[in-house]
């Protein structure tokens, strides 16, 4: 972002991004996806191929990833108490429950910056995001059909 800019949008930051030593090293890859909203696809490879997306608009930058299917929630009511008791143990991010269109409802986990952030800031968030997405599942993991395998 240079000194006239003041806030990052997604097309700014896929270019910076792409020069940061996260995916200059291939610990991670980047993609734009353009259409009427652009989103960046990162795959953090050190993390199981983790997709994590980032969007920048207006005065905020949200990064995030999903979870799990409301349909692979074995009791939903509990998994929501659990994390409404617990996901404060994950630093810089939360949890939440969107709509996917007719794909049905799905968690997510994100964490949220301001679109003036400093490009070491939003790395870190990308990275801390990706821990605590496998924390996460590892945590979680008794309340989903699916088996979570610890790593």
């Amino acid at each position: 972002m240079t000194e006239t800019q003041n806030r990052w949008t997604t097309n700014s930051l896929f270019d910076a991004l792409k020069e940061q030593e996260l995916f200059a090293g291939r610990s991670a890859t980047i993609e734009l996806l353009e259409g009427v909203d652009p989103v960046l696809q990162i795959v953090m490879k050190e993390f199981g191929d983790l997709p994590i997306f980032l969007t920048a608009s207006g005065d905020q930058i949200i990064v995030e990833s999903v979870l799990w299917s409301i349909d692979e929630v074995l009791d939903v009511n509990g998994f929501n108490d659990a994390i409404l008791r617990t996901h404060k143990y994950f630093p810089l991010s939360t949890i939440s429950l969107d709509s996917m269109g007719s794909n049905g409802d799905y968690y997510h986990m994100f964490g949220a910056l301001s679109s003036s952030s400093l490009i070491e800031n939003i790395v870190f968030e990308i990275e801390v995001l990706a821990s605590n997405v496998i924390q996460a599942t590892e945590a979680y993991g008794e309340f989903l059909t699916i088996p979570v395998e610890a790593s």
